[in-house]
């Protein structure tokens, strides 16, 4: 199942912030989630090393470990093998193509939790028919546009301004319009996880 707790808790028990926003800032506490706390920083075994990356990543998308762990064995494997892409890209580019992760770089939604609820509400429609898959995967010349009747809305009334928008996507703010020029490029993702880790924690698997 997806983690629908408080997500304060994810970015403490990773000791980054997850999600982008000040309102996640792992700064305002140190210690380790739970009744006593624990120790900031402690000694990870290989294996807690290979653990701790999926999960971060995992975390970040906030997908369930059924669904991730099939982006990075089936899906992402696919696509190495079919386009002659290093696996570790292959991830990094088939997790950004979602289409909540495409929201979430627009600028248009504050967070991926955010972006994955105006999918899954059927605020935007793709391609000019109505859509609410957040995991579906974005290709190149696809039109993500919200829906006339709340372009007006006090929810769309302020783009993030901590997100920088990727070449990949061209983004019409007054518009509420997104297209998709080009697949995710490797380079512009940043990702606070070494992705070859957890590509090698699943082959451990």
């Amino acid at each position: 199942m997806r983690y629908t707790g408080p997500k304060f808790k994810l970015c403490r028990r990773e000791g980054i912030n997850l999600f982008g926003t000040p309102k996640y800032d792992v700064r305002k506490r140190r210690t380790l989630p739970g009744q006593h706390g624990g120790k900031n920083i402690s000694r990870l075994t290989e294996y807690g090393k290979l653990l701790r990356n999926k999960q971060v990543l995992k975390r970040i998308y906030q997908m369930s470990e059924k669904q991730f762990k099939r982006f990075v064995t089936d899906i992402a494997a696919k696509y190495s093998k079919n386009h002659n892409v290093d696996y570790d890209k292959a991830v990094k580019i088939t997790l950004e193509r979602r289409l909540d992760a495409i929201l979430y770089r627009s600028g248009l939604a504050k967070t991926i939790m955010q972006a994955r609820q105006m999918i899954t509400h059927g605020h935007f429609l793709l391609n000019g028919k109505k859509h609410n898959i957040p995991s579906y995967l974005v290709k190149k010349g696809d039109v993500l546009v919200l829906k006339e009747k709340l372009k007006n809305s006090p929810l769309y009334s302020e783009e993030n301004k901590n997100v920088k928008v990727p070449s990949y996507i061209n983004v019409n703010t007054s518009d509420k319009k997104i297209e998709v020029i080009d697949l995710p490029r490797v380079e512009e993702i940043d990702l606070p996880a070494d992705v070859l880790k957890v590509v090698e924690f699943y082959a451990r698997a």
